[in-house]
């Protein structure tokens, strides 16, 4: 079985074909549809908008590993450890910030006095 530990590794699997044919079969079948966003009762449907800066359509839906593929390497290619997110809700799930956008942290959360 593969790993999928270094950017190598990740990065040969991702620009595998096994893996580009997957990502347009489950996009289908969630309908090109943010699936946090749906449980949330949001809509979120991928566009066509195109970057002139990165000269390619934007990314504004990706496949998601519902496992974590580096965990679970044996899950990597299986539909049912996969669904479409949003960018947003996908940096969410990873901790990413975007944007320079940090959640607000309270200064005086550990105040003795509050």
């Amino acid at each position: 079985m593969a790993e999928y530990k270094t950017k190598e590794q990740k990065s040969k699997f991702y620009n595998s074909t096994a893996w580009k044919k997957l990502r347009i079969v489950i996009k289908e079948r969630d309908n090109n549809e943010c699936q946090e966003c749906k449980r949330q009762g949001r809509v979120f449907l991928d566009t066509n908008e195109y970057s002139e800066r990165a000269k390619r359509k934007k990314i504004q839906l990706v496949v998601d590993h519902i496992k974590e593929l580096e965990d679970y390497p044996e899950l990597a290619l299986e539909p049912e450890n996969l669904e479409v997110l949003c960018v947003t809700c996908h940096n969410k799930k990873h901790g990413r910030w975007f944007l320079g956008f940090k959640p607000k942290v309270n200064k005086w959360a550990d105040d003795e006095r509050w």
